[in-house]
C-alpha cells in the first residue's frame, strides 16, 4: 500500500502544474473518480480542513489523503512523494540560473502549459459543484465567497465567513545572479521554518513573506532576483513553496536547497501530524462539520478566482484559447486523464522554443 501511495503521488508531483487550484484539481480527479480513494464529501471536507491551517494547501492534502490511506506512515510517503520531484527539478534550475542566467525557454513551456493547468482546474470545479448544486445555501454561500474573492478579499477572511455564514444559515433553516552573503545554514532554515509555520492561504502568499525577510529585513536579494524565484517555482511542478529550495540553493547549493526545502515544509508535516488525528474526532461533531461544508464552498469559489486570473493573463491567443477549449473538452464531456493533456502539451510547448 505504502509503495502504490509513493508511487502515486510522486507521479502528481511530477505532473502538477499550475499550483495548488491545478494539484488540487488533479487530485480530486485522480482520488475520488480514478482511485476511489474517497467520496466527494470525504474531499471537499479534506479541503476546508487545509485551508483552515498554515501551510501549503495541496501539500498537506497530499498528507491528509496518505493519512486517510494508511495512517503515519502513508502521511509521510504521500508528504514526500508530493514534493521530492519539484524540489529535485527546482535545484537543478537553480545551478543552470546560476551560469546561464535565463529563464525565457522554460517560461515558453510554461506559458503552454497555462490552458491546460485551466482546464484541470474547471473540470474539477465543475465535478465538485455539481455534486453541491442541490443545497441552495451551498449555492450562495460559494456565489458571495467569489464575490469577496473578486473585490480583493483576504483569503483566510473569505474561508472562515464561508464556513460561519453556512453554519448560521444551517442554523435558520433549522433553527541576475544572486549576490552571494553570509546567512548560515541554521538562519536560512529558521527563517523557511517561521515563513512555513505562519504562512495561511495559498502558496503564492509566500511571496509576501520571502520578499519581507530577504529583500526588507537582511538585504539579501534584490526585487528582480525575487521575482525570478517566483517564476522558478510556478513554472515547476508540485508545491509552489519550492522556491524556498530555489532559495536555498543560491546560498548554499545542493545543501543550502535541501536545508531550506526542510525548513518550508517541516512545520506542515507536524501540523497534519498533531492535528489529521484530531480532525477525524471533530468531523463527527454536527457543528464543526457544517461550518467546513461552508469553508469548503469558500475553497471552491477561490479556486473559481484562480481560474479567472489565469485566464486574464493566459488566453491571450488563438492556439492558447483552442488548447483550453479542446482540453476542458477532453476532460469534462469525455472523462479522459489530464495527464494525456499535460504530456500533449508538454510535447507541443518543445516544439514552440
Amino acid at each position: 500500500m505504502l509503495i502504490e501511495i509513493f508511487s502515486t503521488f510522486l507521479k502528481l508531483g511530477l505532473f502538477a502544474f499550475g499550483g495548488p487550484a491545478a494539484h488540487i484539481a488533479m487530485m480530486e480527479n485522480e482520488f475520488v473518480h480514478d482511485k476511489g480513494w474517497l467520496s466527494q464529501e470525504e474531499f471537499l471536507s479534506l479541503l476546508g480542513f487545509t485551508n483552515l491551517i498554515p501551510g501549503p494547501n495541496s501539500t498537506e492534502m497530499a498528507m491528509l489523503i496518505g493519512q486517510k490511506r494508511a495512517g503515519k506512515k502513508g502521511l509521510l510517503v504521500a508528504g514526500f512523494a508530493f514534493i521530492l520531484p519539484a524540489m529535485i527539478l527546482v535545484m537543478f534550475i537553480g545551478f543552470l540560473y546560476q551560469r546561464y542566467h535565463e529563464l525565457d525557454q522554460i517560461q515558453t513551456i510554461f506559458n503552454t502549459m497555462q490552458p491546460v493547468v485551466m482546464a484541470i482546474i474547471l473540470s474539477a470545479l465543475v465535478k465538485m459543484l455539481s455534486s453541491q448544486i442541490k443545497d441552495i445555501n451551498k449555492v450562495v454561500i460559494f456565489i458571495l465567497a467569489l464575490i469577496a474573492a473578486w473585490f480583493k478579499m483576504n483569503e483566510l477572511l473569505v474561508l472562515l465567513s464561508a464556513g460561519l455564514l453556512y453554519y448560521l444559515s444551517t442554523k435558520i433553516k433549522k433553527d541576475n545572479l544572486f549576490v552571494i552573503e553570509p546567512l548560515s545554514l541554521m538562519s536560512l532554515f529558521f527563517i523557511f521554518f517561521k515563513i512555513g509555520l505562519i504562512l495561511f492561504g495559498s502558496g503564492y502568499v509566500l511571496f509576501a513573506f520571502v520578499q519581507a525577510e530577504f529583500v526588507n529585513s537582511l538585504g539579501l536579494l534584490s526585487n528582480s532576483q525575487i521575482v525570478d524565484a517566483i517564476l522558478v517555482g510556478e513554472i515547476t511542478p508540485g508545491p509552489v513553496l519550492t522556491t524556498a529550495t530555489f532559495i536555498g540553493y543560491q546560498f548554499h547549493g545542493i545543501l543550502g536547497g535541501l536545508v531550506a526545502s526542510l525548513g518550508i515544509f517541516l512545520p506542515s508535516f507536524l501540523l497534519v501530524l498533531l492535528l489529521g488525528s484530531i480532525f477525524e474526532r471533530l468531523q463527527s461533531i454536527k457543528w464543526f462539520s457544517t461550518i467546513l461544508s461552508g469553508v469548503a464552498m469558500g475553497s471552491l469559489a477561490l479556486m473559481a478566482m484562480v481560474l479567472v486570473n489565469i485566464g486574464m493573463t493566459s488566453l491571450t491567443s488563438g492556439l492558447s484559447i483552442a488548447i483550453f477549449v479542446i482540453t476542458s473538452i477532453g476532460l469534462i464531456k469525455y472523462k479522459k486523464s489530464p495527464f494525456l493533456f499535460i504530456c500533449l502539451t508538454l510535447v507541443l510547448s518543445l516544439f514552440l522554443i
